[in-house]
C-alpha cells in the first residue's frame, strides 16, 4: 500500500458548476504559490488552469491553513497534517499532499515511545501546558527558562539544555511536560521519561535482547526530557553502559537534554559515584558530569509541595 504523501491526488474530483469562474481564476493566479508555479511552468496554457479551478482552490486554501496552523490535532486540511504541492504532469496538474514537519514529528515521536515502556508520566503533567503552569516568585525563572528554550528552535537547536532541581513536589516535571507539548506544537520531537522507571525496564530488556534499540531512541531523540534523575538504582552497567552512551551521544551530536532532580549537579555527582555493594568511583562520576554539567542551565526550583492540594 502506497504512502497517502506518495499518492498523486487527480486533479480532476468533481464537475459542477463554478461561480464566476474567470474571476475566481484571475484571483487563484494571483496567490503567491500559484504565481511561482506558473512561473516555473511557462509551458503551461491558461487553459489548463481554467481545467484545474477546483483543485487550485483546494490548493490555496490548505495553504492558507498551513500558514496559519493551529496544530496538528485541528488541521482542517483535506488530510490532516499534510500540504498540497502542485506538480505539473505533461499539460496537466495535479496536487501532491505531502507530510507536514508535525505530522513527521508526532509520528518520529510515537516510534520511539513505542521503543520505551516506561514512560511513567503521571497524565497531567503529559497534558502540562504553559498556559496551565501555575505561576510563583519562585518558578518564575524555571519557567521563563523554559519558555525560552522552546523559543531557540525557531533559530536552530539551543546550545543548552535545563537542570531543574529542588524539593518534591514543586513542579519541575509539570514545566518539563509544558516543554514537550510547546515542542510538538512547532514540530519538535522529544521524548520524556521517568528514569527510574526506565533503569528497571533496561534491566529486563536484556533478556529481550533490546537494550541497543531503546538507548538508539533515547540518545538520537532531538530533545530528551530525564524526569527525576538522581532516584534511580546505580548499578555499575546502568552508568557507564547506559547513561554514558546516551549522554556522551548526545553531546557529541548537540543534542539538547533536559533533567528534573531532587538533588543539585554537586549531589549529582555524588550519586553517580556511589553504586551497589559499597561501591564508590569518583573519577567515573566525574568523566559522567563532564557530559551534563556544561550542557545544562542548572535552576533551582521551590515552592509548596503541590502534591498535598486538594
Amino acid at each position: 500500500m502506497k504512502k497517502l504523501g506518495d499518492v498523486v491526488v487527480p486533479f480532476h474530483r468533481e464537475n459542477r458548476p463554478l461561480p464566476d469562474p474567470e474571476a475566481m481564476l484571475r484571483t487563484l493566479l494571483r496567490h503567491p504559490d500559484v504565481r511561482r508555479f506558473a512561473e516555473r511552468h511557462p509551458e503551461l496554457p491558461l487553459d489548463c488552469y481554467r481545467r484545474s479551478l477546483i483543485l487550485l482552490s483546494q490548493f490555496v486554501t490548505e495553504r492558507t491553513s498551513c500558514r496559519q496552523c493551529p496544530g496538528l490535532e485541528k488541521c482542517p486540511n483535506s488530510a490532516p497534517g499534510h500540504y498540497p504541492v502542485l506538480e505539473q504532469y505533461g499539460l496537466a496538474i495535479s496536487l501532491k499532499l505531502t507530510e507536514c514537519s508535525k505530522l513527521r514529528s508526532h509520528k518520529e515521536s510515537e516510534r520511539r515511545r513505542s521503543l520505551i515502556r516506561s514512560h511513567h508520566i503521571p497524565v497531567e503533567i503529559r497534558n502540562a501546558t504553559f498556559e496551565s503552569v501555575e505561576l510563583s516568585a519562585k518558578r518564575e525563572e524555571a519557567v521563563s527558562a523554559a519558555i525560552d528554550f522552546c523559543m531557540e528552535f525557531e533559530n536552530g537547536l539551543p546550545d543548552k539544555g535545563l537542570y531543574l532541581y529542588g524539593p518534591f513536589g514543586v513542579g519541575k516535571s509539570y514545566i518539563a511536560g509544558a516543554v514537550t507539548n510547546q515542542l510538538a506544537s512547532i514540530g519538535i520531537a522529544s521524548v520524556m521519561v521517568h528514569l527510574p522507571a526506565l533503569v528497571e525496564e533496561m534491566k529486563g530488556a536484556i533478556n529481550e535482547n533490546s537494550v541497543s534499540d531503546k538507548v538508539d531512541a533515547l540518545k538520537t531523540t532531538t530533545v530528551l526530557i530525564l524526569d527525576d534523575i538522581g532516584a534511580e538504582t546505580l548499578t555499575p552497567w546502568i552508568r557507564d553502559d547506559i547513561l554514558s552512551v546516551i549522554f556522551q551521544y548526545r553531546m557529541t551530536e548537540h543534542l539538547p537534554t533536559i533533567y528534573t532532580s531532587n538533588l543539585s549537579l554537586d549531589e549529582l555527582e555524588e550519586h553517580f559515584a556511589h553504586t551497589g555493594k559499597g561501591g564508590f568511583e569518583p573519577l567515573k562520576a566525574k568523566r559522567l558530569m563532564e557530559r551534563i554539567r556544561p550542557f545544562v542551565r542548572p535552576i533551582l526550583v521551590e515552592g509548596r509541595n503541590r502534591r498535598y492540594d486538594q
